[in-house]
C-alpha cells in the first residue's frame, strides 16, 4: 500500500526571536543564598544603600511583618535609613476605578526612567475584608516598567486600612529613598474620603479623571478635587480628544470657585493619553513647577514637617488600640460586654467607658 504524499502548505512557521528572560537570574541566585540564613541589620542596610532590589524587597517584607522580632529589627533599620531619606518627590496618584492609573504610571515612569530618574512604585492592592487576601497584580499590569532597570514596583495589600493605604507605606518610602529612588509613586485603590491618608504622606497629589464620567461621581469629586495639586484628564486620544478638552475646561472653571490653597498653588488641569504617551512630559513639568513654587514659599518643607507629626499621632493611636485589645484581662471580659449590648442592657458608650476605665486602672 502506497503512503500518501504529504500535503504541502502555503503556511510556514518562521523561527521566532528568542525573548529575554523576565527573571533576573542573579537576583534569584542571591535570594536562594539568603534563604535559610538570618540577614543582619548591617547586611540589610548595606544592601539597601547599594540598591540591592532583593534585600530591599526583603526589608519591606520585614516592615510589613507583625512579628515582634521583625518589627524590632525593622524599626532599627528605618532609623539607620532616615538620614539618607527625604531626597525624592513623593507623588500620590488616585482616580476612579477604570481611569487607567496603572497604565498612566507605566507611561509616566518609563518617561522619567528615560530621563535618568530612579522610580519606585508602591501600588496598594485592595484586600478582601474577610480573608485579608489580595491579588497584587500591578506587576502584571505594568510589564514594561517591571522590567525597567531604573524602576522598582512593590505591590502591597491594603489590609483594610484607611484609604487602601498599606499600614507600613511610610516606612517603605524611607527605605526606597535610602536605596536611591528619587521619584516615589503611591498608587491608591480608588477615590473616596479616605484618600486623606494618601494626601498626608505625599508631596504632590495627582487626581486622574475621565471625560464624561457622569453625574454619579459628583458626590465625591468636591472633597478630592480640593486636595488635588493637579487634575489629569486621562485617555485623551482618538475620538475622545475633544471630550477631554471640554472636560478640562469644565474642571478649570470648577477649581476657580475653590478657596486658595495654603500652598498658594493653583491646580492646573491637563489632558493626557497614557496609551499614546501624549501629555506625559507636561504632567512632569507641572510637578516640577509645583516643587519650585512650594520650595520658594516654604510650604514644601512645612508640609513634610506636619506629615511627620500626623504620623506620630496615628502611630500612638494605633499602638494604644493594639495594646488594649491584646490585654489579657480585657480580652477575657469583652465578650460579656458585647452580650450586654445584644440584650440591650447597656449602651455602647457606657460599655466603652467601663472597658477603658478597667484598662487604664490596670495600667
Amino acid at each position: 500500500m502506497k503512503k500518501k504524499k504529504k500535503e504541502e502548505s502555503a503556511l510556514s512557521v518562521m523561527p521566532g526571536i528568542e525573548q529575554p528572560s523576565q527573571v533576573s537570574h542573579d537576583a534569584v541566585s542571591r535570594l536562594r543564598k539568603s534563604r535559610g540564613k538570618v540577614i543582619s541589620e548591617d547586611e540589610f542596610f548595606d544592601g539597601i544603600r547599594l540598591g540591592d532590589r532583593v534585600l530591599l524587597s526583603q526589608a519591606i517584607t520585614l516592615i510589613e511583618s507583625t512579628r515582634h522580632h521583625d518589627q524590632h529589627l525593622a524599626q532599627k533599620l528605618i532609623e539607620r535609613c532616615l538620614p539618607f531619606a527625604g531626597n525624592s518627590i513623593r507623588i500620590g496618584i488616585t482616580g476612579v476605578p477604570g481611569v487607567g492609573k496603572s497604565t498612566f504610571i507605566e507611561a509616566f515612569g518609563s518617561y522619567l526612567s528615560a530621563a535618568g530618574h530612579q522610580i519606585a512604585v508602591l501600588a496598594i492592592d485592595p484586600s478582601s475584608s474577610r480573608t485579608r487576601g489580595s491579588i497584587l497584580g500591578d506587576k502584571t499590569r505594568m510589564e514594561d516598567l517591571a522590567r525597567d532597570p531604573n524602576a522598582f514596583i512593590r505591590p502591597s495589600p491594603s489590609a483594610g486600612t484607611l484609604g487602601g493605604v498599606a499600614r507600613k507605606t511610610w516606612e517603605t518610602v524611607i527605605l526606597c529613598e535610602a536605596a536611591g529612588f528619587d521619584v516615589i509613586f503611591i498608587e491608591t485603590v480608588g477615590v473616596g474620603q479616605s484618600e486623606i491618608a494618601v494626601h498626608s504622606m505625599v508631596d504632590f497629589f495627582l487626581l486622574l479623571m475621565l471625560a464624561g464620567a457622569g453625574d454619579e461621581l459628583q458626590g465625591i469629586k468636591r472633597g478630592i478635587m480640593e486636595m488635588a495639586d493637579a487634575i489629569v484628564i486621562n485617555k485623551a486620544d482618538g475620538e475622545n480628544v475633544r471630550k477631554a478638552q471640554v472636560a478640562a475646561s469644565q474642571y478649570r472653571s470648577a477649581l476657580a470657585l475653590f478657596p486658595m490653597a495654603e500652598s498658594l498653588w493653583v491646580p492646573p488641569v491637563v489632558t493626557c493619553s497614557s496609551r499614546e504617551k501624549t501629555g506625559v512630559p507636561e504632567v512632569w513639568d507641572v510637578i516640577e513647577q509645583y516643587r519650585e513654587h512650594t520650595t520658594e514659599n516654604g510650604y514644601f518643607s512645612n508640609k513634610r514637617s506636619m506629615q511627620s507629626k500626623i504620623r506620630m499621632h496615628q502611630t500612638i493611636a494605633e499602638q494604644l488600640k493594639t495594646h488594649f485589645y491584646h490585654d489579657q484581662h480585657i480580652s477575657g471580659i469583652i465578650a460579656s460586654y458585647e452580650k450586654a449590648l445584644d440584650e440591650n442592657k447597656m449602651s455602647a458608650y457606657i460599655a466603652a467607658k467601663e472597658l477603658l476605665e478597667l484598662y487604664f486602672l490596670r495600667e
